[in-house]
């Protein structure tokens, strides 16, 4: 999740030349964050060209859509953003939530509360934030306790550049909800991540390539290190650590604005096929709402205790929600932290 960002494009096939400019679908997605060959066979199927650009936050995309930005037809909003989104007249309605493929999906994960019947968009993908450690430098982690002591034994770590998920550790660690609204709890979450800011050199999604060049120790990081971890099962490693952690779901979204409505709805229903969510869990290793998928996923993911975590990890998992004006109480804090580091 979040990782580099990249423009892909993917070839029109079968579909005549003249009819390229209807038969056209632009995504806007976290970075590195649908595997191209999904991307290619629905445009094998459909003759629709896709084009992707990239975010970094949920932020980032909000800002950037109500700056005006038009020609997206599609966005991928974790939960409490589809449920923003929503409120402000941003999302077209689908009625996706009524196809028969519906049925794959597992209804846990209809989660936004604006959409308890899923008429706008459809669950796309679930996963943790832990740490991805340099496994030399790092050793045998277990914790977050574990992770800010490297820092305090001055070696370098890093946190995410977004302050609902590295306030957040805060708040685990005083024993609080991620969604707190409590002054002085949200305050003394920001105490702890301040008191804690020896050895972190940034705050940046950009983390995977130093801890695997050693240059970093360990960062505060998505799931989706696995991909990374399978490629360097000796250098590198990613935990959940004991204390408890955030998880995500982002959501597939049409857009009020989209130019292309109707081909956004094709990739909405193109998405409910399992084959087509295994084939991207395969590459993105996180985790699938599409029940049927999951019997199709590789076996090597799917016993992957970080990726698909046993019931007792996943209690001590949170997940985010809208705070409405209260997200103010983060801002300042927020500010506070990043001038303090």
């Amino acid at each position: 999740m979040k990782m580099t960002h990249l423009a892909v494009t993917t070839a029109l096939v079968l579909a005549p030349l003249a009819a390229a400019a209807q038969e056209q679908l632009s995504l806007y997605n976290w970075g590195d964050y649908i595997n191209p060959e999904v991307l290619e066979a629905f445009t094998k199927e459909t003759g629709i060209e896709v084009t992707l650009d990239s975010y970094g936050s949920n932020e980032e995309m909000l800002a950037k859509i109500q700056a005006g930005a038009t020609g997206y037809d599609i966005v991928f909003p974790s939960v409490h953003m589809h449920d923003i989104m929503f409120q402000l007249g941003l999302l077209a309605k689908t009625d996706i939530g009524a196809s028969p493929e519906f049925k794959n999906i597992d209804p846990q994960f209809v989660r936004a509360k604006t959409d308890p019947n899923a008429e706008y968009c459809l669950p796309y993908a679930w996963g943790n934030v832990g740490i991805v450690y340099n496994k030399a430098l790092a050793g045998d982690i277990k914790s977050w306790k574990d992770f800010f002591a490297l820092g305090a034994e001055g070696k370098k770590i890093t946190l995410l550049d977004d302050l609902r998920e590295t306030i957040g550790i805060g708040l685990i660690m005083n024993g609080k909800s991620v969604n707190s609204t409590d002054p002085d709890e949200v305050t003394a979450a920001a105490d702890y991540i301040v008191e804690h800011l020896d050895g972190v050199t940034a705050f940046t999604y950009d983390s995977v390539p130093q801890v695997i060049s050693g240059d970093v120790a360990a960062a505060h990081w998505y799931v989706g290190a696995n991909l990374f971890v399978s490629e360097n099962p000796d250098t590198i490693g990613y935990i959940i650590p004991e204390e408890g952690a955030t998880m995500y779901q982002e959501d597939i979204c049409v857009l009020e604005s989209a130019p292309h409505k109707e081909n956004a709805k094709k990739f909405l229903e193109f998405y409910l096929k399992p084959e087509i969510a295994a084939l991207n869990v395969k590459q993105q290793m996180n985790g699938t709402p599409n029940v049927p998928a999951q019997k199709l996923i590789p076996a090597e993911i799917a016993s992957n205790g970080t990726i698909y975590p046993p019931q007792d990890v996943m209690d001590k998992l949170q997940i985010f929600e809208d705070l409405g004006r209260d997200l103010q109480l983060y801002n300042s804090e927020w500010t506070r932290i990043k001038t303090a580091q």
